[in-house]
């Protein structure tokens, strides 16, 4: 009895039959153009052994000049089919490649996470290498089926000459695929394990790229460098086998091939020495037999590159068929800013509960640093509503109800390492170009030294994660985006680890004086933001241990003093 996971088309498959199902226009032109190259390459040995023919019985010179005329013919349809046949095919690939790199970049980007055990540098690679590797599914039907053709009409033009010599071809040509069908197996398994491989190397950079600077901090680089070694060398193994595999595969194709011409060859001669065949047949069934062995070595090498082709669909159906983490609801906030955390229980919070009413600007001083990155991941809706006892309200209507993009519009959480991008100053402040806060969220984050320092001000060029800029331009930068997106909500996290004591007064005053009226709530330890909030709430052991402002804290809490005063 087959059961319902059998009946279900793989993913892979299905990725592979939408790329060919919507490019089936440039497929058809693809493949009568190259059906045109091949069939036109087949017919010149061919019509050579005709010229020979005709040439030895009748000896005409206006015969000579009618074949030289149609070897050009061939020739010129040759040429253009070729060309013509490659540009549709390949301009085909190269936009299915990036549609499936969009998609797969869309499904990494969306606001609900995947459930799926990839790391970002896999994704990537998937994205790029895996992308590319499936659209060749667009070339390679096409040419096996113009391959086939050539095949055919090789076979039928020596049967017509000896039906020996074209049954000699068919059964060979099968022989051939079924002996490369086998070992096109192997090297679809040794090329999904490579893949596998280098995208764990990929992960593996990127974890090493973002987390290179603690990891120098206290001296795990060495470490860090030698895990990755180890996994781009398994890498590289991988890739010497799959190698192998290829040069093993390609070996056998090309011996095999060169046995079936030598068969067709001898056979050919021998059936003209017998007087069976002519001159003429024999110098076609020679020339066929020499022609013949590209378009088998393109026929077979086919099969591995479907495995190649499917191998890669398969892993890029690991992102694009995974359910999302979550499933969020279809309503908007309401208007307003107030935000309320009702008994939420996940990691190392057990019990939170706090409200913060519209238009107040409110700092939660956090002892342990893990309960402060679970606290905004919450917030951020990086952690499904379902991965957490409790509620968070926003607006008075529970996040679970809300469309994530709506929230994210709504309130946005700022981390503490936000991301900088290869452009400009002003395109990482207003990436959409449509604030009108730019200047006032600039003079706010203190980064009008950055501005001033350059000639081009806020057209001056970032390079790719702030290179070129010290960590605390970094962090004032990503405050500035935060700020001029002026959402009704704005949660910072850390805004201000990197910058020195008297701007962090400085930024602190501005944030409280620019956010007046619009809900604010800053986790930190601070004492400039601690002190410019409305009111302050102490987080310990996972719950609200106390709250007042942050001079009573000072005043009449021991325990805050010592955790916050510098």
């Amino acid at each position: 009895m087959t059961t319902p996971d059998t009946q279900r088309p793989r993913p892979g498959f299905d990725i592979l039959r939408t790329a060919l199902r919507r490019n089936v226009g440039a497929m058809t032109w693809g493949t009568v153009l190259m059906g045109m190259y091949q069939a036109g390459e087949t017919a010149f040995p061919i019509a050579l052994g005709l010229i020979v023919e005709h040439t030895m019985r009748d000896r005409s010179l206006g015969s000579l000049a009618l074949s030289i005329a149609a070897l050009a013919v061939i020739i010129t349809t040759v040429s253009l089919s070729w060309r013509f046949g490659m540009r549709v095919l390949q301009k085909a690939n190269t936009t299915e490649a990036h549609r499936w790199r969009v998609q797969v970049a869309a499904c990494g980007l969306q606001p609900v996470a995947r459930d799926v055990d990839l790391k970002s540098g896999e994704v990537l690679t998937i994205a790029t290498e895996d992308a590319d590797q499936t659209a060749d599914i667009i070339e390679v039907v096409p040419l096996m089926v113009s391959s086939l053709v050539a095949v055919l009409v090789a076979a039928v033009a020596l049967g017509l000459a000896d039906v020996r010599l074209g049954l000699l071809v068919i059964v060979g040509t099968v022989a051939i695929l079924s002996i490369l069908s086998v070992l096109s197996k192997r090297t679809g398994s040794s090329t999904r394990e490579q893949q596998a491989r280098v995208a764990r190397a990929g992960a593996k950079v990127a974890d090493l790229i973002t987390g290179l600077r603690p990891l120098h901090g206290f001296g795990g680089n060495h470490a860090a460098f030698l895990s990755y070694r180890k996994v781009s060398t398994e890498a590289k193994h991988q890739a010497i086998t799959v190698a192998r595999v290829n040069g093993a595969y390609a070996g056998t194709a090309l011996a095999l091939n060169a046995i079936l011409a030598a068969a067709v060859t001898l056979t050919a001669g021998w059936l003209a020495f017998d007087g069976q065949i002519t001159i003429g047949q024999l110098v076609m069934a020679v020339g066929l037999a020499q022609f013949i062995i590209e378009p088998l070595k393109l026929f077979a090498d086919m099969p591995k590159y479907v495995m190649i082709a499917r191998a890669s669909a398969e892993r890029m159906a690991l992102v694009l068929a995974a359910p999302p983490v979550t499933t969020p609801g279809p309503e908007r906030p309401a208007a307003g800013g107030d935000l309320e955390i009702d008994c939420v229980r996940y990691g190392p919070l057990r019990d939170l509960k706090f409200q913060v009413p519209a238009g107040e600007f409110v700092a939660i001083a956090v002892y342990q640093p893990r309960a402060a990155a679970e606290l905004a991941s919450i917030l951020a809706v990086n952690v499904p509503p379902d991965a957490y006892e409790g509620v968070v309200r926003v607006s008075g209507q529970e996040i679970a109800d809300l469309s994530i993009e709506a929230v994210r519009e709504h309130m946005l959480v700022n981390p503490y390492d936000g991301e900088i991008f290869a452009g400009t100053l002003r395109t990482n402040i207003d990436p959409s170009g449509t604030s009108r806060m730019v200047p006032e969220a600039v003079e706010a984050s203190m980064l009008t030294d950055v501005v001033a320092l350059h000639r081009e001000g806020l057209d001056y060029g970032v390079r790719d994660r702030g290179a070129n800029l010290s960590g605390g331009q970094r962090q004032r930068l990503s405050l500035a985006r935060a700020l001029a997106a002026d959402t009704d909500v704005l949660v910072l996290h850390d805004p201000t680890t990197a910058v020195d004591a008297v701007t962090e007064q400085l930024i602190a005053r501005n944030i409280a004086k620019l956010r007046r009226g619009r809900t604010t709530i800053a986790i930190t330890s601070s004492p400039a933001l601690l002190d410019a909030a409305d009111r302050v709430l102490v987080l310990d052991d996972g719950v609200i241990t106390a709250e007042d402002t942050h001079r009573n804290l000072l005043a009449t809490d021991e325990h805050y003093c010592l955790a916050v005063a510098r």
